[in-house]
């Protein structure tokens, strides 16, 4: 039951994880511009993603522009474009295999069967979880180093946005999730291979046989 329960906690965990990352994927605020200077005009708000970037205006005007051309990107929002897409996807699949696996569900056939599914679904949020870290990771240093860099004028550094910390946020939710469903399916075997069975001898009739023929050759 417990181990149902925990099952069923990382399985909420998951779910927040594949929101968060299919968030993080579509939103504009990969970076903002950074308010540093005395002449920056704080009633515009710039905003860049992975698909468009996007421009906020004090009078609440709202304006897109998509991200057409692939080779012009910067290789870190190309690998950010990519890695971000293969964790929404191995993330969407563990939690297809996961509701199949899982104790609390009657889908699946035997107890075997759910266990290999639940174990395949932990290895898919695991990597879901990596896919998205790895390029959370890469754009923040990429930003850090750009805003560190005095040979850039001040107007033109930018800070992480939401969507980074999103991203960041969901990556942990997967890993965590992930690894609940890996432990929580070899908790049996894993008894058994600690405390092996331990063999039973039974004797041999061919010994008797043989003790009782010693025995006539005695009398």
């Amino acid at each position: 039951m417990a181990s149902a329960s925990l099952q069923f906690f990382a399985f909420i965990l998951a779910l927040f994880g594949v929101f968060g990352d299919i968030a993080a994927t579509l939103l504009p605020n990969w970076k903002v511009n950074a308010d540093v200077g005395s002449n920056i005009i704080t009633a515009i708000t710039q905003m860049q993603g992975l698909w468009m970037d996007c421009t906020w205006y004090s009078t609440g005007m709202f304006s897109c522009t998509l991200k057409y051309s692939v080779l012009s990107l910067p290789v870190y929002t190309q690998a950010a474009r990519t890695t971000m897409v293969l964790s929404c996807i191995l993330s969407a699949f563990g939690i297809c295999i996961t509701t199949v696996g899982m104790k609390c569900t009657k889908l699946g056939g035997d107890t075997d069967s759910k266990s290999h599914a639940c174990f395949a679904g932990g290895v898919c949020f695991i990597l879901a979880g990596i896919f998205g870290l790895v390029p959370t990771s890469w754009y923040t240093r990429e930003i850090i180093s750009s805003f560190l860099d005095q040979t850039i004028p001040e107007s033109s550094k930018h800070e992480p946005g939401g969507a980074v910390y999103t991203g960041f946020i969901s990556a942990g939710f997967l890993l965590i999730a992930g690894v609940i469903f890996c432990t929580s399916c070899f908790k049996k075997q894993q008894g058994a291979w600690i405390y092996p069975p331990k063999p039973h001898h039974f004797p041999s009739t061919e010994q008797d046989s043989n003790a009782g023929y010693n025995l006539k050759d005695y009398v």
